[in-house]
C-alpha cells in the first residue's frame, strides 16, 4: 500500500525551498565566522570575508552590520577618526608594531567601515620630509585635489580608482590601504594663508614680478633659521618651500593676486574668476566619477563654512528657493562640508576656541537642513597652534610658547588639566554631540592633526619616537571608542 507520488511540480517546489534554506545556512555561518573580521557586504547581501576581495574588488559603501539586525544609517557613511602625519612603525609591507596596530584598533571602531581614515593633501601615501607614509589594511585613504585642478586622470601622479585596496601609491609601491570612495576639495581657500618654515605667519604673498626682478624675494625654507620676507610681506615660497593652502596663490584667468579668498565677494567683478575655478571642478568631478568616486566634498575651509555654502550653491545650482538641479558627485556637487579647526595658546577657554567649533558644527547643520542632500561635517584638520591667535600666526607668540614646554606641547593649565588630552577630549565631545534640528548627527569624520610643530602647531604627535602611546593617543583612543559606541547605539535605535 504506497504512498501516492507527489506531482513533479511539487518536487521543484521542494527542492527550490531546500536549496534557499541552505543558502541562507551557509550565509549566517559566514557572517558569524566574520562578525569579528570586518565582515563587508556585497550588491546581493552576501557577506565578504576581507581575505575574499580582490585587488580588483571595490570597495562598497556599506554601513557596519550587526548579527542583531541593527537598521543601517542611511544618512550616509560615518568616516570616524583619522590622521594626517605619519605613524611610526609600520612596515611597507603593512604590517605594524603591536603599539601601534593597538592604536588603530582603537580609533578605527568609530567608522562605519572599521577603518581609521588617513589623508595627507595628496592623492596617495608619499614620503613626507624623508619620511614613508606606510599605512596597514585596516585604513582608508582620503584623497584630496590640493589646487583649484582640474585632477590629473592617468599616471603615477593621477588619481586612483575608488574603493580599490593594494593600489599604487606615490612611493613606487603597493599600499594594503583601502582607497576612498570620497574625493576632498581644495585646500583652505578662504584665507591667503601664509608660506611655511622659515618664514611661517610673515610671508604672506608670492613675490610679485617687480620684486623677482629686482631681486627683491628672498626664499622661504622650510627648515633653519627665522628669516623675513621683503617689506611687502612677500617671499619666494616655491622653490624649497609651500603655502599653507591653495588661497596664497594667483589663478590664471583671475584679476586679483589671490583670488580665491574673495572668490563670492563682489561677484560681478569675479564672476569670471568663480566659472573659472567651477569649470576646473567640474573636470575633476568628470574625471572622479569615472574613476567610481561615489562623493565629493566642499573645499577644505580653515575658518569660513559660509564659503562653502556658497560652494555648494554654486556647484550643486541651487537657486534661492532651495532647490538644486544636481545632488550627487555625477555632475560635481559636494555631499561632505569639511573644515580645520584649531585651537590657539593653549587656552581654548579664553580664547572662545570651543564656542568657534560649537558655531561652525552648528553652521554646518544649517546647510543640512537646507539641503538635505548634504551628509554632515568632515573636520580632517584638528590641533592646537603655538600662537596667540588667528588661523595663520607667528610660532611661540603666546603666553605658552611651545619652546618653553618639556614637550613641546600643551602644559597642564587649569583650562587643560591633562594637557592637550583634555583638549581632544573636550573638542571630541562638541563634535559627536552636534545635530540638525531634525536629529541627525552632523560630524561624520574628524581627523587629528598627528604632526610635532609642523604649519605652526604645538607637538601634536599621538606617540612617542619609541612608538609608545602617549596620553593625548589614549585620550584620542578612548574618544574615537565612545563615539563608535554612539554611533552602534544610535543605529540600533533607528
Amino acid at each position: 500500500k504506497g504512498v501516492p507520488s507527489p506531482s513533479v511540480s511539487l518536487i521543484g517546489v521542494l527542492r527550490a525551498m531546500s536549496s534557499v534554506l541552505c543558502t541562507l545556512r551557509a550565509i549566517f555561518f559566514s557572517c558569524l565566522a566574520a562578525r569579528s573580521q570586518g565582515c563587508l557586504r556585497n550588491p546581493q547581501g552576501s557577506c565578504v570575508l576581507p581575505h575574499d576581495i580582490g585587488d580588483d574588488t571595490p570597495l562598497l559603501q556599506v554601513r557596519r552590520t550587526t548579527l542583531s539586525g541593527a537598521k543601517v544609517d542611511e544618512a550616509g557613511p560615518s568616516w570616524g577618526c583619522g590622521l594626517v602625519g605619519s605613524l611610526p612603525n609600520i612596515n611597507a609591507d603593512g604590517t605594524a608594531s603591536a603599539e601601534t596596530q593597538r592604536l588603530i584598533d582603537g580609533i578605527k571602531s568609530s567608522s562605519s567601515f572599521n577603518k581609521a581614515t588617513y589623508w595627507n593633501w595628496n592623492l596617495a601615501p608619499q614620503e613626507d620630509g624623508g619620511v614613508p607614509e606606510y599605512l596597514t589594511e585596516d585604513f582608508i585613504f582620503m584623497p584630496e585635489i590640493w589646487g583649484v585642478g582640474p585632477v590629473v586622470e592617468h599616471g603615477t601622479d593621477g588619481l586612483r580608482d575608488a574603493g580599490k585596496a593594494n593600489f599604487q601609491d606615490m612611493m613606487g609601491g603597493t599600499s594594503p590601504a583601502t582607497m576612498a570612495t570620497i574625493l576632498l576639495g581644495m585646500n583652505e581657500p578662504d584665507i591667503v594663508g601664509s608660506c611655511m618654515g622659515n618664514m611661517m605667519g610673515k610671508c604672506t604673498a608670492p613675490c610679485s614680478d617687480e620684486a623677482v626682478n629686482s631681486n627683491d624675494c628672498p626664499a622661504a625654507q622650510l627648515n633653519g633659521p627665522p628669516a623675513e620676507p621683503n617689506e611687502w610681506g612677500e617671499c619666494n615660497c616655491w622653490q624649497f618651500s609651500h603655502a599653507t593652502g591653495v588661497g596664497y596663490w594667483p589663478l590664471d584667468g583671475c584679476a586679483a593676486p589671490q583670488p580665491l579668498p574673495s572668490l563670492w565677494d563682489m561677484s560681478q567683478l569675479s564672476s569670471n574668476c568663480v566659472n573659472i575655478v567651477m569649470d576646473a571642478w567640474k573636470q575633476t568631478a568628470l574625471v572622479a566619477h569615472r574613476k567610481g568616486y561615489q562623493y565629493l566634498s566642499t573645499p577644505q575651509v580653515a575658518v569660513s563654512i559660509s564659503y562653502a555654502r556658497k560652494f555648494i550653491q554654486t556647484a550643486c545650482g541651487c537657486d534661492s528657493s532651495g532647490q538644486c538641479a544636481c545632488t550627487d558627485a555625477s555632475c560635481g556637487c559636494p555631499v561632505y562640508v569639511v573644515f580645520h579647526f584649531y585651537g590657539n595658546d593653549c587656552q581654548p577657554k579664553t580664547n572662545g576656541d570651543y564656542e568657534t567649533l560649537t558655531q561652525r558644527l552648528g553652521e554646518v547643520a544649517e546647510i543640512m537642513e537646507a539641503y538635505p542632500f548634504v551628509l554632515g561635517a568632515i573636520i580632517n584638520e584638528v590641533g592646537m597652534l603655538n600662537c596667540a591667535g588667528g588661523a595663520i600666526c607667528i610660532p611661540d607668540g603666546g603666553k605658552y610658547p611651545a619652546s618653553a614646554q618639556p614637550d613641546h606641547g600643551c602644559p597642564s593649565t587649569d583650562e587643560l588639566p591633562n594637557g592637550l588630552a583634555t583638549f581632544i577630549e573636550e573638542v571630541m565631545g562638541i563634535a559627536m554631540s552636534a545635530k540638525t534640528s531634525d536629529g541627525r548627527y552632523v560630524t561624520k569624520g574628524f581627523s587629528w592633526f598627528n604632526e610635532d610643530e609642523e604649519g605652526g602647531t604645538y607637538n601634536l604627535r599621538l606617540q612617542y619616537d619609541n612608538g609608545t602611546v602617549n596620553k593625548l593617543g589614549e585620550a584620542y583612543i578612548t574618544a574615537c571608542t565612545k563615539w563608535g559606541e554612539q554611533s552602534m547605539a544610535a543605529l540600533a535605535r533607528s
